[in-house]
This record gives C-alpha cells, sequence and structure tokens, in this order.
C-alpha cells in the first residue's frame, strides 16, 4: 500500500520538534521471570520531518541514558554502570530512520538504533494520533510507537543466573513511545 498525504487527515509537511513535556519514551524487560519492571527515559530530543510525500518523511531522536528512571535509585545506577549501559563511554542512545511504510491504516517506521556503540536495525509500529492547532496558535502532531528489542544483540548482555533456572533479567525489552511534536517550518 502506498501512502497518499491526502488520505491523512491534517496532514501537513514540515519540520517538527519532540515536545519531551508531552511526550513519554518508556520500555519494559522481564524480571524474575514472573513480572515485568517498567522504565522511562526523561531526557531525549528528536526531530521530525513530514514530506510532501509521506514516506518519504524522517526521524531522528536521541535519548540521553544517564536519565533512566525505573523508579527505584539503586537499579538505575546499576543500569548506568558497565553491566548494562556504560553511561560514561555511551551517554546516548540515537536513532535514525531510514523508511516509512504503510501498514493498513498506521505505519511501519523502520531506522537504525544505536546502543553501546553498536547499530542495528529496528522496526516501530508506528500510529498517527492526530495533527490540529494548539492554544498558542502553532500546530502538534501526536504519533504513538513500539517495538521489542533484544537487549543482547545491542551488547547489553550480561547473564544474572536464578538458583532453580531461568534469569533476574530477560533479553527481550518492549519499547514504548508517546510522542508529541511541535511543528518548527510549515513546507508549503
Amino acid at each position: 500500500m502506498t501512502l497518499a498525504a491526502t488520505s491523512i487527515p491534517g496532514y501537513l509537511a514540515g519540520t517538527w520538534s519532540i515536545d519531551p513535556a508531552h511526550s513519554d519514551v518508556s520500555f519494559s524487560v522481564r524480571h524474575m521471570m514472573v513480572s515485568k519492571v517498567k522504565g522511562r527515559f526523561g531526557t531525549f530530543s528528536g526531530t521530525i520531518v513530514t514530506a510532501e510525500d509521506p514516506a518519504q518523511s524522517s526521524v531522528t531522536a536521541e535519548i540521553d541514558l544517564n536519565s533512566i528512571d525505573t523508579n527505584n535509585a539503586q537499579r538505575d545506577d546499576h543500569i548506568r554502570s558497565r553491566d548494562f549501559f556504560e553511561v560514561e563511554k555511551n551517554p546516548t542512545m540515537t536513532f535514525t530512520s531510514t523508511s516509512v511504510a504503510a501498514d493498513g491504516s498506521d505505519f511501519l517506521l523502520t531506522g537504525d538504533l544505536t546502543l553501546k556503540g553498536i547499530t542495528k536495525p529496528v522496526t516501530l509500529k508506528l500510529e498517527l494520533n492526530g495533527i490540529g492547532p494548539d492554544p498558542f496558535g502553532g500546530t502538534r502532531a501526536g504519533f504513538s510507537a513500539s517495538t521489542e528489542i533484544s537487549r543482547k544483540e545491542f551488547g547489553v548482555d550480561i547473564d544474572m543466573p536464578m538458583d532453580g533456572g531461568g534469569v533476574v533479567i530477560g533479553d527481550r525489552i518492549n519499547i514504548a513511545l508517546e510522542i508529541e511534536a511541535v511543528l518548527n517550518h510549515p513546507l508549503s
């Protein structure tokens, strides 16, 4: 299926900045083989370029790994250490899109994710929640996106086996994004 700007209500071509005050970058991971621990990053930025042809649109984003928050300071410090992110050497995680494709009424956003100096392609299921005016005379767009990655593929390969089998931390990380962006420069 091809993308058509005319089939997207309110679609505007332009350059947008992610509004971190109204956005969320979060994740969950299996813990102790019985539950999931959730966390988020508090500091991130990004630019979205919506092209006249939506399939030519692009996204770049950067996440400050020091801003991790799992609601447990000791765990957050451990995740920042060499065992996990090694933030002294690798302070950011980045994403640069390489393609956008229609997926029914939603989209697939594929790009290169870089974590700990390792770059791998990932595909996010992307939903455009809407585009419209804000009360300040500007224009905003909302997006939801999700994907799943293997932490081990990005060099976060600590294994903490449990007595009786299993591991303390699972390999699969579910990533969820709720993004609100502000139009900076319309292309029209």
